[in-house]
């Protein structure tokens, strides 16, 4: 597959310039208050379910026992979510930072390490004036929906945007880059997703996969988030299934 040139987008909302940021529901997933993965709102009942990838928020087991350690052997940490982050070193939070309230992630993840259930659904608290993040996301972009419905069914050959946030060290502005392409089968793995799209570098795990996406107030359908790749332009997903939606009602109910 030809590989699409990612695209770098302007910052969610610049108070100078008035910008909107056309993804406000993507940002970063922050570890004790760094920059850890990429996630994004999912569209839910009360508005507060985030996705990411499982290897982001729990240890890949082997051999049927629990992992001790994250991906890159470090502590995971508090998790919290910053959604439409931007700017250099700490940057700005415009639609605030939500603690992470519960992880959900499937046992063939943690017991087994598979990466077709590379996926996981958080909780997060309202902030303090009880807003839920799906609500100040919402309100960003002048009250239309904009959290992309989860799909469980889709097939492996859709038009999809994916948008991500690369470490700081190759994106020192933080600000997300953006790949519309096609997914197909993995050559390696045929159960898992494949893009070929420049750009995404470590940090970007957990991108979310959005189809039929029109625009504000039509966000589209979540299939999937990004799982990793052997190079920055070879990008791998698990699709969404009903383990997926299993783990997803259960945050859901948080």
């Amino acid at each position: 597959m030809a590989a699409a040139l990612a695209v770098a987008f302007a910052q969610a909302v610049d108070e100078d310039a008035g910008a909107v940021h056309p993804f406000p529901g993507v940002g970063v997933l922050m570890a004790n208050g760094e920059h850890w993965c990429t996630a994004s709102v999912v569209d839910s009942p009360k508005g507060t379910v985030v996705a990411t990838a499982a290897h982001c928020v729990a240890p890949a087991g082997e051999d049927g026992e629990p992992g001790e350690v994250a991906h890159d052997g470090r502590e995971i940490g508090e998790l919290s979510f910053a959604p439409a982050f931007t700017g250099e070193g700490a940057g700005r939070q415009p639609l605030g930072v939500w603690k992470v309230k519960a992880v959900h992630v499937d046992e063939r993840w943690t017991r087994w390490g598979e990466d077709t259930a590379d996926y996981a659904f958080l909780s997060v608290e309202p902030d303090e004036d009880g807003r839920t993040v799906q609500q100040a996301v919402q309100e960003a972009v002048g009250g239309a929906r904009e959290a992309p419905v989860p799909d469980w069914t889709s097939g492996y050959e859709r038009e999809v945007t994916v948008v991500g946030y690369p470490e700081s060290a190759r994106n020192p502005e933080n600000r997300p880059v953006s790949c519309s392409t096609r997914t197909a089968h993995d050559e390696d793995d045929p159960a898992m997703l494949y893009i070929g799209c420049a750009g995404f570098w470590t940090g970007t795990s957990g991108s979310p996969f959005i189809a039929d996406r029109g625009g504000p107030g039509s966000p589209g359908h979540l299939i999937g988030v990004l799982s990793g790749g052997d190079t920055d332009v070879d990008s791998t997903a698990a699709l969404f299934d009903e383990r997926a939606r299993a783990l997803y009602e259960r945050a859901a109910q948080d």
